[in-house]
């Protein structure tokens, strides 16, 4: 029988810059406002494809679990052996899992690390780097516009003659730079202008997502649901009119209530109770505001074997990355969207030993490919959808890795 594999968590007991700490190659992380989880090396990864990509990701991880010697003086979530998870939009595709070599967390007041083997504890090192200008050119043009608008139009026409309530169309553009397109400096420029959104990283990956699709911890679960977006113009006191009148919109409110009915009912067979508020509140960002809802639950004491697998398996894709109802929403992405999406728009975020864990919806993302940088926009398209309103409420959702592009 082979012999376990020591993983050691212990407290660190200091405040730490995380996304200093990241090497250029691979980082892996999950930070919001400081506090998250950076990881790097790769003690274990695969993939996973198929209809069943949860429950083979959730073997695969119980698997490398079950050959570990845990330590753990720590406690609580995010501590111990973790998996960083970044799922793809469609089960067609595939799906990263990475279990890595070296863990640093920090909430609160409280610091910790993780390590995988025998080793002693690793040596950290916080390095600000300077990031030289690394000028980004891409494939924008007019016939993609003019190609997007039509497909809105196309998606508008089949909501009106009842085939389905609400699709979410996203649409993709490829960057191309003279030298390697580096993942820590799009992080620290995401999280300096965004610090309430999630910024990742997992397997080339990288965005800032302000949508946390499912966090479980202790039995109790939480998804923050965004749908329904306004451009701000930088002017405050305008930004606060708009901002009345977004939460006033019917074709926002009602983009908005698909996705909130889709979370919560996928939800409920879980819990034995789950809290909906009855309006959503309005989310700024630096450039968007959006309408967003906070929807709760107790997760049920009988059901003991619900993990965050589980639950994603039932909740993904929502009806903000996808549409109402699921299926004909999907038929129809995949009838006249054009494109792979990849990850992006699937769940991306870290699971620990117990099954807990936190994950968002990777929006406001690209994929990195040595040179190149692939990055993506949705907007949901229901009755009252205006092309061109899609249209900057898409190019407007593009600016946040545009600028950690420059």
């Amino acid at each position: 029988m082979p012999s376990l594999i020591p993983v050691t968590t212990t407290h660190l007991g200091e405040h730490l810059a995380l996304l200093e700490l990241l090497p250029d190659e691979a980082p892996l992380a999950w930070v919001r406002a400081g506090e998250g989880l950076v990881g790097w090396g790769v003690h274990a990864t695969t993939t996973v494809s198929g209809p069943n990509r949860f429950a083979d990701a959730r073997h695969w991880w119980q698997k490398q679990l079950e050959g570990f010697a845990v330590s753990n003086s720590v406690h609580g979530s995010g501590t111990g052996p973790l998996l960083f998870s970044s799922f793809s939009f469609s089960p067609n595709e595939a799906s990263v899992l990475v279990i890595p070599q070296v863990i640093v967390g920090m909430k609160g007041e409280k610091s910790w690390i993780t390590w995988v083997g025998a080793s002693p504890q690793p040596t950290l090192k916080s390095t600000i780097t300077v990031f030289a200008p690394n000028p980004v050119a891409w494939n924008h043009n007019e016939e993609s516009n003019h190609n997007w608008k039509q497909r809105v139009t196309d998606s508008v026409q089949r909501i009106h003659e009842g085939a389905l309530d609400k699709v979410v169309l996203a649409r993709d553009f490829t960057g191309t730079s003279e030298s390697p397109i580096d993942a820590r400096s799009i992080l620290m420029k995401l999280a300096a202008e965004y610090p309430s959104t999630w910024c990742f990283a997992v397997s080339g990956l990288v965005g800032a997502t302000p949508e946390l699709l499912l966090r479980l911890s202790r039995k109790m679960v939480t998804s923050r649901v965004l749908a329904g977006t306004i451009s701000k113009t930088g002017n405050d006191e305008r930004d606060l009119a708009l901002a009345a009148s977004l939460a006033r919109s019917s074709k926002d409110l009602e983009e908005h209530e698909y996705a909130v009915r889709s979370v919560a009912e996928a939800l409920e067979p879980f819990c034995t109770s789950t809290n909906v508020p009855e309006s959503p509140f309005v989310l700024h960002l630096a450039n968007v505001m959006h309408l967003a809802t906070d929807v709760t639950g107790a997760l049920a004491e009988k059901l003991a074997h619900v993990d965050a697998f589980t639950i994603l398996e039932q909740i993904h894709p929502s009806a903000a990355v996808c549409g109402t109802p699921r299926t004909k929403a999907t038929e129809l992405i995949n009838e006249i969207e054009g494109m792979s999406r990849g990850r992006y728009a699937g769940p991306v975020g870290w699971i620990d030993a117990a099954g807990d864990g936190e994950l968002g919806i990777a929006l406001r993302c690209g994929q990195i490919n040595a040179n190149s940088i692939r990055i993506f926009a949705g907007c949901g398209i229901v009755a009252g959808s205006n092309p061109d309103k899609e249209l900057a409420e898409s190019e407007a959702k593009l600016i946040p890795m545009r600028s950690a592009l420059i």
